[in-house]
């Protein structure tokens, strides 16, 4: 009983100190990128010995992945796409409104320009940020999409393709340039309101069918 006592007592300490390796793993890796960042780094960073980051990850790729989706759920939650109601035009309002306003935030797009300037590894990193964003917003909202479908709020025959074309219609949003060089356009609330407005109409039309998109 000691024992497992002893067990309960220290797998807290063991995840607290997996936390405190993967936050100085993603502190460095967005200030340096992928490549200039060393485990060196992180360990003198999280304040461990490197044979406690190997404790914990295999190497660096490893480290990387659980940093970035770490990150990605610090920015997309998993309530991003639910607790929604109402219509379906409503939904899709909230989830693509809540989906913009997050890959306007600087910090994603700063994870982002990290994968993509660090081009010996870029392979490989393109698919672990594919994996721990991307692919982690499509599923959400393939979710929201077989709800809308199986109450009738729209007719969604293939939700995961539709789900990719939801998600195109922000990703691909001028404003996400915009915000580049014009950080106040880019968060302005009417530029997204009218934004997204726009893009879940279209999207709505796409999906109607023989369905009353209104519900």
């Amino acid at each position: 009983m000691s024992e497992n006592v002893q067990n309960r007592r220290g797998r807290p300490a063991n995840e607290a100190l997996g936390q405190t390796i993967v936050n100085a793993a993603c502190e460095l890796f967005e200030e340096l990128g992928f490549r200039a960042a060393t485990l060196d780094m992180v360990a003198q960073r999280a304040k461990i010995s490197k044979l406690s980051i190997y404790k914990h990850f295999e190497n660096k790729e490893a480290l990387f992945g659980a940093a970035f989706a770490a990150r990605c759920q610090q920015l997309i939650p998993q309530k991003l796409f639910e607790g929604v109601a109402g219509s379906a035009d409503d939904q899709l309002m909230a989830a693509g409104s809540s989906l913009l306003r997050t890959l306007l935030r600087p910090e994603v797009r700063n994870v982002e320009a990290m994968v993509m300037a660090d081009t010996p590894n870029q392979k490989s990193l393109s698919k672990l940020h594919y994996e721990a964003g991307p692919a982690h917003i499509t599923a959400q909202i393939e979710g929201l999409l077989r709800q809308l479908h199986s109450k009738a709020l729209l007719n969604v025959p293939d939700p995961f393709q539709s789900a990719r074309l939801f998600a195109a219609l922000f990703k691909g949003s001028d404003l996400a340039i915009i915000a580049r060089f014009d950080e106040a356009k880019g968060s302005d609330d009417s530029e997204i309101e009218s934004y997204c407005r726009s893009a879940v109409g279209m999207f709505i039309a796409a999906h109607r069918g023989n369905v009353d998109a209104g519900g």
